[in-house]
């Protein structure tokens, strides 16, 4: 979509700026005029030279991941408030925005992280252990740094 800045999506969705880009698609701060809160939504771009088949199979991987996401429930884990088509057909997931770095911030200001503790050495035979949130996914598909507060909390 050419220049998608300020473009209302599905009467509500006002996008803003683009947060971040990947091989699907790309993520897009937008504030949503029904509620006057902030979002994030995921756009899905797909290569013009697709044939029909193949754009079918990208938008129903792209579906599975709306719903799976939005089935999702816990603290560190961003929440899915909607999904939408455009009148091209191409869908797009709404939600929830949080503030914050991405990993590849992280590692670029503190170098290399340690691993987890908790986690098995070598071969261990012990299994994961539930432990407090260590990272928070971002609407790019990246974590952002450890934080001690909730993930509502922005960090800009």
């Amino acid at each position: 979509m050419g220049n998608d800045q300020e473009q209302l999506l599905a009467n509500r969705y006002r996008l803003s700026r683009v947060l971040g880009q990947g091989g699907m698609g790309a993520v897009w701060q937008a504030h949503d005029e029904h509620l006057g809160r902030d979002v994030a939504v995921k756009e899905l771009r797909l290569p013009e030279h697709l044939g029909e088949s193949e754009r079918q199979n990208w938008i129903a991987r792209f579906d599975r991941e709306a719903r799976a996401a939005a089935r999702l429930k816990h603290p560190g884990i961003i929440t899915v408030h909607d999904r939408i088509s455009v009148p091209d057909g191409r869908p797009w997931i709404v939600m929830e925005l949080v503030h914050g770095g991405s990993l590849a911030d992280l590692v670029e200001a503190h170098g290399p992280l340690p691993p987890p503790s908790g986690l098995p050495s070598r071969g261990g035979g012990c299994a994961l252990r539930s432990t407090p949130r260590t990272a928070t996914a971002s609407p790019t598909g990246t974590s952002s740094p450890p934080t001690s507060s909730s993930k509502r909390t922005a960090s800009s």
